[in-house]
């Protein structure tokens, strides 16, 4: 099993760290696992979370994450993206973008660090929305029961994930307003864009969130007569069975979406490593594909089933990667904090789940 579900993540590490020798010699074969252990490290949470997604989908559309799903992640998050970012943000024409990444690494590298508060304020309000959402659902399993039990009964005031979340945009946008009028200079507009980023990544949630449970609940209830085309499942209404059609189309839109949010961080960490755009793609590629090949493998499993608190552990870590894109706006924070945060998280959720499971067989 574990060799059936990482046998192409094996075989794109070996690709990548045999590109990154023939690009740039031996040297860039270290920068090259440096930037996939970095990137497996930030995203393990992502992992798990993507895993309780993934279940509810279809063979079909199980596969299209393995395979289209991972060309966007690899190709359009870890290579396009950035380029997109500078050209965007400098107001260049995307080829001169691409040249600048291949021939003036060090100015492509302020560029896409000048455009991090925009990234940043997206990034963290939308995985701030996903951690909002779930800590103020009721729930039957409670982790920290002290603390889920009282945020479950506030969640019951309608919009209030909303209202947090612009609180605290508006709070971070008038905190680097502040800084941004001390410094002056090219910084004094960047207030706005934070400001006008943060809504770009509230509304996004809000959108693809909202058509993918729409769907989902037209399918439960046998409205929608979605699907049975895609992966052979037929669209009754009947319990467990896996999302086919628009609903599973908009919930593999939502996964997309929150891997884009994860990976921000990662290529933003990056630069800390190396700012060529080559070696950058082939860590944070081969790194993609362990979590991707680590969601199915969680899914399979049915690891999240039998540790019941790893989904609560993943969106705390959730809730700790937003608030520190929501910080690293105006203050610089490493990326091992980051990955350690995440890290610890899931493992404590893990080992309680581990005690529950021991108290439940004794």
């Amino acid at each position: 099993m574990l060799w059936k579900t990482f046998r192409w993540a094996f075989a794109v590490t070996a690709v990548g760290l045999v590109g990154g020798v023939l690009y740039d010699g031996w040297t860039a074969l270290g920068i090259v696992a440096v930037l996939a252990v970095l990137e497996i490290s930030l995203s393990f949470d992502n992992a798990v979370i993507n895993a309780g997604i993934l279940k509810k989908l279809n063979a079909f559309w199980q596969r299209i994450f393995l395979t289209v799903g991972i060309l966007i992640a690899v190709f359009g998050m870890r290579l396009l993206f950035p380029v997109v970012i500078v050209s965007v943000s400098a107001r260049l024409a995307p080829h001169e973008a691409v040249r600048l990444a291949l021939t003036d690494k060090e100015r492509y590298q302020e560029l896409v660090t000048d455009a991090h508060p925009s990234i940043a304020a997206f990034g963290g309000m939308f995985l701030l929305m996903i951690f909002l959402d779930f800590i103020l659902e009721e729930r039957e399993t409670k982790w920290l029961g002290r603390v889920e039990r009282p945020l479950a009964r506030l969640g019951r005031i309608d919009m209030l994930s909303v209202c947090v979340a612009l609180v605290v945009l508006l709070v971070t946008a008038m905190t680097f307003a502040t800084q941004a009028h001390q410094h002056g200079g090219h910084h004094a507009d960047k207030a706005q864009t934070v400001l006008v980023s943060g809504v770009a990544g509230l509304v996004t949630y809000l959108v693809v969130h909202g058509l993918s449970g729409f769907f989902e609940a037209r399918l439960a209830g046998g409205e929608g007569g979605e699907g049975g085309e895609e992966g052979g499942e037929a669209t009754s209404g009947r319990p467990g069975l896996a999302l086919a059609g628009r609903a599973a189309f908009f919930t593999f839109l939502y996964l997309e979406v929150l891997d884009a949010s994860f990976s921000f961080d990662g290529v933003i960490g990056a630069f800390a490593v190396t700012n060529d755009i080559v070696l950058m793609a082939l860590g944070l590629g081969i790194g993609a594909m362990y979590v991707r090949s680590l969601t199915v493998y969680l899914v399979r499993q049915g690891t999240l089933d039998d540790y019941v608190y790893l989904e609560h552990g993943a969106h705390y870590a959730i809730g700790a990667l937003a608030a520190v894109l929501l910080v690293s706006i105006r203050y610089a924070v490493n990326d091992v904090v980051t990955g350690l945060i995440g890290v610890t998280l899931i493992g404590a959720a893990f080992w309680s789940s581990v005690r529950l499971n021991r108290a439940t067989a004794g």
